[in-house]
């Protein structure tokens, strides 16, 4: 089957279609045949070594698994031994950012994995970006107690965290201001956020209004910057360390003193976390937003278009079907 593989940390450069062996399901696995995948920040990060204490997870040197890809959407084609909850012509999708393998015809995962069965009448393309955005959102949303009635700001909302936090929100009653550039604020106008912002054109943190959550997707912002956003017990939320790594140290701060100002959650990626997020999308509520769709061969073109920062949402990598 074609792959898509790498040796060592880097740039797109370092990635390779290759021909490699098909994989076969042992007991409690299944075999997905995946029809699309993505390419994000999660699986630019691995590849780059980004952060270096990724590496004590995907490998210190050089890669522990080779493959790319984190998200997938794609049809069960056998079962491992004692597999109970699937069956072959399941149409599943999911998200695993530690062994990936989805940029590649076919992908073993545990059947306890981090994947469910694509709701009813949704296409492949639809779900293979339903799972990384969403379910960073969903862990900062959730570790932050959003309830219904709340006010929280998304800063970086036309992206793939972004896109799906304002949908997420909305879906559970919150009251949403989405901040973007002046070019999306037409597609981010679509998510169902009661107001938008243009932060090109309007300084984000002038208003009046207050939040219990500023949720910076893009990690763009500040503590310092946005803590004047914030109602007396709000929260401030990054998905990028900060200068200097500040934003954990914040959290850690903050959790100390009880405040809880700043918060640093680590993301939970479990299958009870991709099941509700099928049940957002079968309630009509989320549909991930795509930028564009690049074939498998392209992969090293869709890699650099993500890291340019240019893309508004998900970026699709359709897999060869035969």
């Amino acid at each position: 089957m074609k792959a898509v593989v790498y040796t060592r940390y880097g740039s797109p450069d370092v990635l390779n279609v290759i021909d490699v062996p098909n994989p076969e399901p042992m007991a409690g696995e299944v075999l997905i045949q995946v029809h699309y995948s993505t390419v994000n920040r999660t699986d630019c990060g691995m590849r780059g070594a980004n952060y270096f204490v990724s590496r004590f997870v995907t490998g210190l040197l050089k890669p522990k698994y080779t493959t790319t890809g984190s998200e997938f959407a794609g049809q069960i084609v056998a079962v491992g031994q004692g597999v109970t909850d699937y069956a072959i012509g399941d149409k599943v999708f999911g998200f695993d950012d530690v062994r990936a393998g989805a940029h590649a015809e076919y992908v073993v995962k545990k059947a306890s994995g981090s994947f469910a069965v694509i709701p009813e009448n949704y296409r492949y393309e639809q779900m293979a970006s339903a799972g990384e955005g969403a379910t960073y959102a969903l862990n900062v949303i959730n570790a932050a107690k959003i309830t219904k009635g709340q006010k929280v700001m998304v800063y970086g909302a036309s992206g793939a965290i972004g896109s799906a936090a304002v949908q997420i929100l909305k879906h559970m009653g919150a009251d949403v201001t989405a901040v973007c550039g002046t070019s999306t604020i037409s597609k981010v106008k679509t998510l169902g956020a009661d107001r938008v912002i243009d932060y090109q054109t309007q300084d984000f943190t002038a208003g009046s209004d207050r939040y219990d959550l500023v949720f910076d997707a893009v990690g763009k912002s500040s503590y310092g910057v946005c803590k004047k956003l914030l109602t007396p017990k709000g929260i401030y939320y990054s998905s990028e360390l900060g200068k200097g790594g500040q934003n954990p140290l914040l959290a850690i701060w903050f959790a100390i003193t009880g405040s809880h100002k700043v918060i640093f959650p680590i993301p939970r990626i479990t299958k009870a976390v991709i099941l509700q997020i099928s049940g957002i999308i079968a309630a009509g509520d989320f549909e991930p937003l795509v930028d564009r769709t690049y074939d498998l061969k392209d992969i090293r073109q869709a890699a650099t278009y993500v890291e340019s920062g240019q893309k508004v949402g998900n970026v699709l990598i359709k897999v060869p079907v035969l």
